[in-house]
């Protein structure tokens, strides 16, 4: 009782649900009015006489369910909640947390008189009662924003069926648990007459406590969520008694709650005939402005029931009209350009404004823009002699070159479009593709006709023949294609086994080019890379968004370009200013950049193609070159870029994942839902997109075509859309929210693959009965896996299989590793159950003879393997692409070979010595050729420096902040008589002999500087000899807090050792070092130092330990020298 002053009180009654519930409040409050006025009255308060009290309750409860009653109960719950989903899985604002926090709050609306009496009336003419008509509501709600059709709801209800119990207080409540399947073609009346006969059963078998029910059922737990339901609907309809005092006005004080029990808990109570609906969120899932929205479109849902009660379910309204203006104003992207034009004119009409600029440059050679039209015209006068004009489909075979410009600009100049086709793709793969386009012409250069498959189409090679196409002439040919005509075709991957051609006509082209001239950050001429393949729409945006703002296009060898080392030294010295990377890319830039003093000149980067994340070095790289924009861009190739979104200028404060922006000129987006309805914001749809931008259609695949693009009616307007299977949503700002894919596509490193083509392509194989291929997402080397079951058992699976997939589809849609599996697993539906394959075992991956490393450069070599794998290799047999590389990852071997080898290892040695003998036997053989200057100590007074090692290793750790991830520890058990002296002398000696393990690493003006630390003694002793019985518990807890304690490089030690003494003759040693000061090598050589040490103090001689004329800070300033 608060006195706030002699006339006002403030009360605060609490009670755990344990001893109460909502029946009991009223209850209590009736017999606390009652009480209090016989107390003023001074006359004897009159108590209903109780017989029975709660705790015979209980023990009745417990004595009558059981037997059959108990049997025939369960086995009802058992059948209804038999394959249940475990998760209700509505979108979140925030990630679920690995635990529940119970962190909540309330959100209180109200619906108006009008609407409660037709709810009521509603209700009567379609006998349910007001709660099976809100819950029947609730339920398409929470399906429409979930998109799951299995929907659990828990439901309170009261379980007082005697009437001896009614005035008692205790914990009656019982909750059950209320399963509807909400299909979408069901018409709400139905649906509502399926949640009423569930909702009678349910109440017909209420007697059963739901802790038991969870118990019997036994549902899979997670710590994150509830099990059964994580929502819950209650209507308040229990007794509610007005707390009259005499002599005292009684009102209730809002009070703030800041604990909810579900994910989502909707109370509704009627309360001068409206009804109330409070909804308590957990608010480390859900926004305020998240469940304002929810309880509009439940709103209009009640509405649109009872205003359409046998419209199907999916076409009931969900947006409110004001959210549907907005949604219409994002797409309000209309902008005027020239109708009748093509990317050829807008290329021309550069050539006009800046003809003697430089457009193209390539290892020594450029064109400038008057140079290239020249070139283009010449080609294009020859093809159309050739039979080439508008839609003319004209194949292009070549390695970057100038002749790869000048061949893509001849096509579209003849009026042709072009094909690309990769000569690194496999045969078969180019011969599909020559035949399903019948292009009548291919041009390439003649290192690379071998290559090719027979084919019907001319071969011009564009250096065999020039002298012949030089002849013709040099004017701009007549205007040969109109912006309905195709500019090119471009394979992707297809589910059926085979590519398939994205018809791209020159309107959506010109329309993204225009936007990029319009643009405020990406109209201004640039010195832009030319970095991917022709094969990928990228490479239209790099070519053409470059010439049409009189930029310069740098193009780059393959090697160069797959080599990040070499890609950030040649970005450096052309001053590239504009770059266009996937994000996997642009991460192995960043981290290489972090190695480098130098600043790149980068102005501009573009990333697309898969999902960019805020990563640690992404966000340092952006910091550090300020003067460099970040965009990202979204879009299929069936589309080209449809959205755009600018990241500001504070990297660190970044979203984890950004979103994909809004929609660039005269491109509209549409979120549909599985019946082509529009979702609200904030609910995930299926990403559809409209406008200028879209592809004709696939090549020779009407079918396909009618399928993916499709003409709907959109508020209120027909609409041409591509479905592109991802799966986005609203943000509030306008902004969408990439969420990941509806099917089995996916990206890999940049590349769009669809997982049905690989899986069509080892069903082929005799031996394959099935085949599934999954992503796996391992944030450091995502990669596929393969799990197969085989109709005829094979030597050497994985070999054969990879293989066959070799020779018929390109490199970055193999399989990292193949399972053999008895069978597949299956959902109880039949379908295969991806989640439940076992996650891959690649160091079992691979059948060869094992052979151990023998050499020292095998040793060394095994262990840089095991880091870039991510799993020990000890195998010298071993094939680096079959053990789970890829060219990424092969990046970053050569990288680490340069480290520790000081060798300059080619990029292409990693693929013709894939095996890691073969790359042992070749660095041996560099070392042996190639004299390396020598390694002498440093002189006196001369600064330390870190290795490029160390370097990587404190950049890291200035990014991750405080962690264990370098750390490198161990536990040994030491059973016998040991010597604490002796052991502290060892340690000592060692650190006086290796200076390395003297070193810390303190910053000084943002760079790590090296500081030699005195000797120390890295010992410390902890007796557990007198806990008898926790002493294992104990000492588990010290092995663990030691192993993840952080080293503090700039103070150092970076080395520590502690001794738990568990009896006289038995210890446990914990070592620890963190790594930037020792590798798996100098591991071996200190145990074998320490232990010839050890030994030597015990017998009392002296030991000499190797001559130390060299230390790793002299390694460290000659491998920079």
């Amino acid at each position: 009782l608060l006195k706030l002053s002699p006339q006002e009180h403030l009360l605060l009654v609490n009670m755990h649900h344990i001893i109460s519930d909502g029946w009991s409040i009223s209850v209590l409050v009736r017999q606390w009015a009652e009480q209090y006025e016989a107390y003023l009255q001074n006359r004897a308060p009159l108590l209903p006489a109780d017989s029975i009290q709660y705790p015979d309750y209980a023990a009745w409860q417990r004595n009558w369910l059981e037997g059959e009653l108990l049997e025939r109960q369960l086995s009802y719950w058992k059948k209804q909640l038999a394959g249940a989903p475990a998760l209700l899985e509505l979108p979140t604002d925030y990630p679920r947390p690995a635990a529940m926090t119970y962190q909540g709050t309330h959100l209180q609306t109200r619906l108006p008189a009008k609407l409660t009496h037709r709810l009521n009336s509603f209700s009567q003419q379609n006998g349910v009662t007001l709660y099976m008509t809100l819950l029947t509501a609730f339920q398409i709600l929470l399906s429409r924003y979930s998109g799951q059709t299995d929907i659990l709801v828990g439901s309170p209800i009261a379980n007082r069926t005697h009437r001896s119990i009614e005035d008692l207080i205790g914990f009656f409540v019982n909750t059950l648990v209320l399963r509807t399947h909400v299909l979408g073609a069901v018409p709400g009346t139905e649906l509502l007459q399926q949640v009423r006969q569930t909702a009678l059963q349910a109440y017909a078998h209420q007697d059963i406590p739901f802790e038991y029910l969870v118990e019997q059922l036994n549902p899979s737990r997670s710590i994150s969520h509830s099990p059964l339901f994580q929502v819950m609907l209650v209507l308040q309809n229990v007794p509610q008694e007005q707390l009259e005092l005499p002599g005292l006005k009684v009102s209730v004080e809002d009070t703030e709650s800041t604990i909810a029990k579900f994910d989502l808990t909707l109370s509704i109570a009627e309360h001068e005939e409206v009804l109330i609906c409070d909804w308590e969120y957990r608010t480390d899932l859900f926004r305020f402005d998240t469940l304002k929205r929810m309880t509009e479109h439940f709103e209009v849902l009640l509405e649109g029931l009872i205003n359409q009660p046998t419209q199907t379910i999916s076409q009931l309204p969900l947006i409110t009209k004001a959210e549907q203006q907005q949604l219409i104003a994002w797409n309000q992207t209309q902008t005027d350009y020239p109708h009748s034009k093509t990317i050829v004119d807008l290329f021309q009409e550069q050539v006009e404004k800046t003809p003697a600029n430089l457009a193209v440059v390539f290892e020594g050679q450029s064109l400038t823009y008057q140079a290239l039209n020249t070139k283009a015209n010449q080609l294009a006068h020859y093809l159309i002699e050739q039979g080439v004009q508008a839609e003319t489909l004209v194949g292009i075979c070549v390695e970057r070159s100038l002749e790869m410009v000048i061949g893509l600009l001849g096509i579209l100049k003849a009026g042709g479009a072009y094909v690309p086709l990769d000569p690194e793709y496999p045969a078969p793969r180019l011969q599909f593709m020559l035949e399903d386009s019948q292009a009548p012409v291919l041009l390439t250069q003649t290192h690379l006709i071998d290559r090719l498959p027979a084919s019907q189409a001319k071969l011009v090679g564009l250096d065999r023949d020039w002298a012949k196409i030089a002849t013709y002439s040099a004017s701009n040919p007549l205007k040969p294609s109109w912006p309905e005509n195709l500019a090119y075709v471009l394979f992707t991957s297809g589910s059926t086994g085979r590519p398939k051609g994205v018809a791209m006509p020159h309107e959506a082209l010109y329309n993204l080019i225009s936007w990029h001239q319009e643009s405020a950050q990406l109209h201004s001429p640039a010195k832009t890379l030319q970095f991917t393949s022709l094969n990928f729409d990228v490479s239209f945006q790099e070519l053409f968004s470059t010439f049409c703002v009189s930029g310069q296009l740098v193009l780059i060898a393959e090697e160069t370009r797959r080599d990040v080392t070499a890609l950030f030294n040649y970005l450096y010295l052309h001053q590239v200013e504009r770059l266009y990377l996937p994000f996997v890319a642009l991460e192995h830039l960043a981290k290489e950049a972090a190695a480098h003093s130098e600043k790149l000149f980068l102005k501009d980067i573009i990333t697309a193609g898969e999902q960019l994340k805020k990563t640690a070095a992404l966000t340092h790289f952006f910091a550090q070159h300020d003067q460099c924009r970040l965009h990202n861009h979204y879009g299929p190739t069936e589309t080209h870029v449809v959205t755009s979104y600018l990241l500001h200028a504070f990297p660190a404060d970044w979203a984890e994942l950004p979103p994909i922006g809004q929609p660039i000129a005269n491109t509209q987006i549409y979120l549909l839902d599985a019946h082509h309805t529009p979702t609200p914001i904030g609910i995930p749809g299926e990403l559809c997109l409209a406008g200028k931008g879209l592809a004709r259609g696939y090549l020779n695949r009407p079918e396909l075509s009618h399928e993916k693009f499709i003409e709907i009616n959109l508020f209120g307007e027909p609409k041409r859309v591509y479905k592109t299977g991802d799966l986005a949503r609203w943000r509030s700002d306008g902004n969408l929210e990439y969420l990941g894919r509806l099917d089995h596509q996916v990206k890999l490193r940049g590349f769009r693959i669809e997982l049905g083509e690989i899986e069509a392509t080892l069903a082929q194989h005799d031996a394959v009965s099935e085949a599934v291929v999954v992503l796996l997402k391992d944030e450091s080397n995502p990669r596929l896996a393969a799990y197969l079951t085989l109709a005829t058992p094979t030597d050497d699976t994985a070999s054969v299989l990879r293989t066959w997939l070799k020779a018929r589809l390109p490199e970055y849609m193999l399989p990292a590793s193949f399972t053999v599996l008895d069978k597949l697993p299956l959902t109880p539906n039949g379908k295969i159950d991806r989640k439940a394959l076992p996650a891959p075992d690649l160091a079992q991956a691979q059948s060869v003879v094992p052979v151990e490393p023998q050499s020292d450069f095998e040793r060394l070599l095994s262990q840089i393997w095991s880091e870039v794998l991510g799993y020990d290799i000890t195998n010298t047999n071993t094939d680096f692409f079959e053990a789970g590389g890829h060219s990424l990852l092969a990046t970053q071997l050569v990288s680490r070979i340069r480290e520790r080898f000081a060798i300059e290892m080619p990029l292409k040695k990693v693929f013709e010595h894939a095996r890691l003998q073969e790359q042992a036997d070749w660095l041996t053989h560099q070392q042996r050729g190639t004299p390396l200057p020598p390694l002498t100590p440093l002189a006196e007074g001369e600064p330390l420096v870190l290795s490029f090692a160390q370097q990587r290793l404190w950049f890291l750790a200035q990014l991750e902040g405080p962690s264990a991830t370098y750390n490198m520890s161990a536990a040994l058990r030491l059973q016998g008589e040991l010597s604490q002296s002796a052991l502290q002398q060892t340690f000592q000696n060692l650190i006086e002999h290796h200076l390395n393990l003297r070193l810390c690493f303190p910053e000084v003006d943002g760079q790590a500087t090296v500081q030699v630390l005195a000797v120390y003694n890295p010992l410390r002793l902890i007796d557990l000899s007198a806990l008898p019985v926790e002493q294992q518990r104990v000492a588990n807890l010290l092995i663990a807090a030691d192993a993840t304690a952080p080293f503090d490089l700039s103070t150092g030690p970076l080395m520590r050792v502690q001794l738990l003494k568990l009896k006289t003759q038995e210890h446990l040693l914990l070592f620890n070092m963190h790594h930037i000061i020792s590798d798996g090598w100098s591991i071996s050589v200190l145990v074998r130092q320490w232990s010839e040490r050890y030994e030597a103090y015990l017998q009392n001689r002296a030991t000499q330990l190797p001559a130390r004329s060299i230390q790793y800070t002299d390694y460290a300033a000659w491998q920079r020298n």
